[in-house]
């Protein structure tokens, strides 16, 4: 019988095959001869020590197919799969990180991709706080006289935006002597009750950001998000579009300086924003790009992104 790997994620039905990263590490699976299962949050329960999960086996009906069930569902406890995937997308709630603390009763000799514990740790707006010479300068407050002076220690231009957030949403452009500071401020931090990343401007933005995927704190690839014309933000999510871009020297140093703190905490599979040649964010919970890495590299087979990281976990497996 094929191996039986489990993935705790959105409904598999509504993951693009062009573009989610989710969709990539399921089809070669496939290809290893694998058989995947897909679970929502739902699915999992706790009984005690033990860990069951109701989750269902997903294929494409096709190549380049949506994914759909390949058999019923069922529950089973969590010990039946040889590796767990958690690749919930954000946002980081409540019921997120209940998930993390179940899945930490995941015995240990089963691989999770990323470590839960490594997940909650790492939040992917605060995790540079500890390389300032690398990040552009980054404050955290949520008091808006605090944000006022910090905007002025900036010289004027700051970046805002929610420590919770994802995909480009909620990111502001703060200037100062803008009639709608105010108001902008009340509605980064939700009138002084949610605490706010401030950022310098970095900009070079405007010629978008780098993804760096890495696997077990290695380089696999990158791509250049580039906003649209007159946007700020250059996220997929947000209509940004994917241009084929190298790894250069300084990339390659911001690699190396994370790289530690990625492996300390579990975080096989991470995907980094650099702009500029400043790291803006390290990226944990469900990191995308694989798609578009391997379309603009032209990577195939045992070379694609999600086939290096299926080899990282393997190895931790004892298997090549």
């Amino acid at each position: 019988m094929p191996d039986d790997v489990l993935f705790v994620a959105d409904p598999p039905e509504g993951m693009d095959p062009a573009a989610d990263s989710t969709y990539a590490m399921i089809t070669e699976a496939l290809r290893r001869g694998m058989r995947p299962h897909v679970a929502l949050l739902e699915g999992l329960r706790a009984a005690g020590p033990e860990l069951w999960v109701r989750a269902v086996p997903v294929a494409p009906a096709a190549p380049g197919a949506r994914l759909s069930p390949s058999d019923a569902p069922r529950e089973r406890p969590v010990e039946d799969f040889r590796v767990v995937f958690m690749r919930k997308d954000p946002p980081v709630d409540d019921a997120y990180l209940t998930a993390t603390w179940l899945l930490d009763l995941v015995p240990t000799h089963i691989p999770v991709v990323n470590a839960p514990a490594g997940l909650r740790a790492l939040s992917e707006k605060l995790s540079i706080l500890p390389f300032p010479d690398i990040t552009p300068p980054t404050h955290i407050a949520r008091d808006e006289a605090d944000l006022r002076r910090i905007l002025d220690e900036l010289g004027g231009q700051m970046i805002v935006k929610p420590v919770f957030g994802y995909g480009g949403r909620g990111i502001l452009l703060a200037r100062a002597g803008d009639p709608n500071l105010s108001s902008l401020l009340e509605l980064a931090t939700g009138e002084g009750t949610r605490w706010t990343v401030a950022q310098g401007f970095i900009p070079a933005a405007k010629e978008g950001d780098k993804r760096i995927l890495l696997v077990d704190g290695e380089p696999v690839g990158a791509v250049l998000r580039v906003p649209r014309r007159g946007e700020l933000r250059d996220n997929f999510h947000a209509g940004g579009t994917a241009q084929p871009t190298d790894l250069d020297a300084r990339d390659l140093e911001i690699c190396r300086r994370i790289r530690p703190t990625l492996r300390e905490h579990g975080q096989i599979f991470a995907g980094i924003d650099v702009i500029g040649g400043l790291l803006t964010e390290i990226n944990v919970t469900s990191p995308t790009g694989m798609a578009e890495v391997n379309r603009l590299g032209g990577l195939t087979g045992d070379d694609t992104t999600q086939a290096r990281l299926w080899d990282a976990v393997l190895a931790r497996l004892g298997e090549t």
